[in-house]
């Protein structure tokens, strides 16, 4: 009895796991793009009715960090515009199901090209009910707790990954800036040697004249 019973409390467990782990990694697509200028990037999700989605993204390096973004629905209605954008989080439930559209536009850049890193999260499909064994399914509140869970982690990740992205941009930027600073710096000093190599060259020369008269 005892090993029947660990059994299944291992099954269970195991089952608990398994939708966990399948709220977790759900339809999430990570990517990086180079954006040219003068240039627009579009993707596309072909998504069911009801179904929440949500787009993240950051301006890794190019100019001033910044971005255009357009997303439209089936019938081309414009769900978000943003221009100029250096980051930014926007979420929505698909009204009618099609094909989403985003869009990264690039237009204002008359030569420098942005690389852009984003996350497009797509959520289950609503269930269509099937009789009253799907129906019990739905209201099982186990079922619900392991999916609300699932969820959370995934917005805990996300939100990792979103500050580690914002850290590297961020890292990237005074790295940038020290070597600039350095630069700077070893300028300076090669201006002032050079001056003061130029004063001594130039009061040698003048008493050497004076010599001489």
């Amino acid at each position: 009895m005892e090993i029947l019973k660990t059994m299944h409390n291992l099954s269970k467990s195991l089952w608990v796991i398994s939708i966990i782990l399948a709220v977790v990694i759900s339809t999430a697509n990570c990517y990086t793009i180079t954006v040219d200028a003068h240039a627009e990037e579009c993707f596309f999700e072909n998504v069911e009715a009801n179904t929440k989605m949500g787009l993240t993204f950051e301006i890794a390096e190019g100019g001033f960090l910044d971005i255009d973004v357009k997303i439209t629905g089936p019938d081309g209605t414009v769900l978000h515009r943003g221009e100029r954008e250096s980051s930014g989080m926007f979420t929505f439930s698909a009204a009618t199901s099609g094909r989403y559209t985003y869009c990264f536009s690039n237009q204002m850049s008359t030569m420098t090209p942005k690389v852009v890193m984003f996350n497009f999260e797509v959520g289950e499909a609503p269930h269509k009910d099937d009789g009253d064994k799907d129906k019990e399914v739905d209201h099982n509140k186990l079922e619900d707790m392991i999916k609300e869970l699932g969820a959370t982690l995934k917005t805990v990740k996300n939100e990792q990954e979103y500050m580690q992205v914002r850290d590297r941009i961020h890292r990237s930027i005074n790295e940038s800036t020290n070597s600039r600073v350095v630069m700077w710096s070893i300028f300076e000093a090669s201006v002032l040697l050079v001056m003061t190599l130029g004063q001594v060259y130039y009061l040698k020369r003048f008493f050497e004249v004076q010599r001489v008269v």
